[in-house]
Order: C-alpha cells, then structure tokens, then sequence
C-alpha cells in the first residue's frame, strides 16, 4: 500500500499563490508517476499535472503557465506551485500515485492506484 497526505490548501484571492505539497510513503512506494487531480462541485474529478520518476512533466491545458509540478529532493515529495490562480481553479485538490509497476506519463484518472484525502482551494474573486 501507498499513503499520500497532502497539504498546504486554503483560501486566497485572484491572482494569489498557493503551493500543495504530497507525502507518499508505504511498503510498496517506488517508482511510482505522480499527479495531481482536482474536483469541484457538480463536476468530475479532472487532471491538473503529472510527473514520472524520470521527470517527465505534463499539465491540463487550463494551468500550463500558471502552475508547477516538482518533486522534492527527498523523492517522495512532489509539489504543485499554483500561480495566478483565477476563482475557477476552487476545487478539491487530490495527490495521486500510479501502481508501483507503472512509471510512464499518465493524465488518466484510471491509471492512478492511490489517492489521498484531498485538500481544498478556494479562490475568491
């Protein structure tokens, strides 16, 4: 099993910064691709970014410029620089981890084993 907690969401006004981070830990973490989902009210959970253990990097279209997806020197670490946020960005934030065995670049939800609670944005306008 794989644990993923993640942090640092809350409120911020348009044009604000917020940075998620996402622990992963358990017997089974390794080589795991890493992302990071988001889902707001009345609509489905949606991709935000992804990151390979190699460091191959992608994003939605509707954050390329604006958000940052890294993986702390510890590894296990990974997280999401959000700038310029806009009101449309409020939505739960969920880290994710892919089965152990699986290290390509990913954007679809189904592709992802793990899951942590979520932590929530909200961007005032």
């Amino acid at each position: 099993q794989v644990q993923l907690v993640e942090s640092g969401g809350g409120l911020v006004q348009a044009g604000g910064s917020l940075r998620l981070s996402c622990v992963a830990s358990g017997p089974t973490f390794g080589r795991n691709t890493r992302g990071w989902f988001r889902q707001a009210p009345g609509k489905e959970r949606e991709f935000v970014a992804a990151i390979t253990w190699s460091g191959v990097i992608g994003y939605a279209d509707s954050v390329k410029g604006r958000f940052t997806l890294a993986r702390g020197s510890a590894r296990n670490t990974v997280y999401l620089q959000m700038n310029s946020l806009k009101p449309e960005d409020t939505a739960v934030y969920f880290c994710a981890a892919s089965a152990p065995a699986y290290s390509s670049y990913t954007d679809q939800l189904t592709d992802y084993h793990y899951w942590g609670q979520g932590t929530q944005v909200t961007v005032s306008s």
